[in-house]
């Protein structure tokens, strides 16, 4: 059955991959993000791209309210807008910080909040929330980051709870290192607030390693998210988490069964001088 679908951050990466695959195959698909101009690919093939600031609750409700007014309903909303904030705890103005969780976990909330009143009265529906890997593990100068994606995980699992009885499904997407803008963000971010000072040692070994990682392709690509989040809506009944793409799974599994002494000293041989 073709469904409607809205995606947050679409306009790279995972979302747009994903939007392109769900509407060749033939579902009726809104991509919301503050870069429209590059979705009009999208637009092209048949999407419905909408200029949505995350942030922006009146920007939210007026994205909500197009979608409701041109199709009556929404089917599955794809969480998926963030970015990753990386720098040392120190040395990162709470402003950013707060800034990080306006985007990764309070635009998440907010989103969340208007379409759920459309999906109850439907008794129908299906929410993804992108965490990550980093919802279960860890990695230096990540801190924000890691705490935003924890964040969604705890709440996903209690809004899973809470809408069961509406037959709405909430479910978890976890990526590991997948090929996108992100390893462009956390250079960025790390060059901008730790690349002097007490952390600026650590700071050039990360940089170091996040660009090996990058630039020799040691990620999965795009389309195992767009083949993930496919399958979740299509599914009769979907798992309430999906971990997908390069080192998700053996990280994760690492992190629960070595514990943190084990897992520290992993994660640091990588950012070795």
């Amino acid at each position: 059955m073709k469904k409607v679908i809205l995606i947050t951050g679409a306009s790279s990466g995972m979302g747009k991959e994903t939007a392109r695959k769900l509407i060749q195959e033939g579902h009726t698909v809104y991509t919301a993000a503050r870069r429209v101009e590059q979705m009009q690919e999208l637009k092209t093939l048949g999407g419905h791209p909408i200029q949505m600031d995350v942030t922006n609750e009146a920007d939210i409700q007026r994205v909500v309210d197009t979608i409701i007014q041109q199709e009556g309903k929404i089917d599955v909303l794809w969480n998926n807008a963030g970015y990753g904030l990386y720098g040392s705890v120190e040395d990162i103005p709470l402003e950013q910080a707060r800034r990080q969780f306006e985007v990764n976990v309070f635009g998440l909330a907010s989103m969340t909040q208007k379409v759920v009143p459309y999906m109850r009265k439907a008794q129908s529906g299906t929410i993804i929330n992108t965490s990550s890997m980093g919802g279960k593990i860890y990695t230096p100068m990540g801190a924000w980051y890691h705490a935003s994606k924890h964040a969604i995980e705890g709440f996903s699992d209690c809004l899973r709870l809470e809408l069961a009885p509406f037959n709405i499904n909430v479910v978890v997407l976890e990526p590991g290192i997948i090929l996108t803008e992100f390893g462009d963000e956390v250079l960025k971010s790390l060059g901008q607030f730790s690349s002097a000072g007490a952390y600026a040692d650590l700071t050039r070994r990360l940089v170091a390693s996040t660009k090996k990682t990058y630039e020799r392709g040691s990620g999965s690509k795009a389309a195992v998210i767009a083949n993930t989040v496919l399958k979740i809506v299509t599914a009769k009944k979907a798992k309430t988490r999906y971990r997908v793409g390069r080192w998700a799974k053996p990280l994760v599994w690492l992190r629960t069964y070595f514990g943190d002494r084990a897992f520290d000293k992993l994660i640091m041989s990588q950012v070795q001088a």
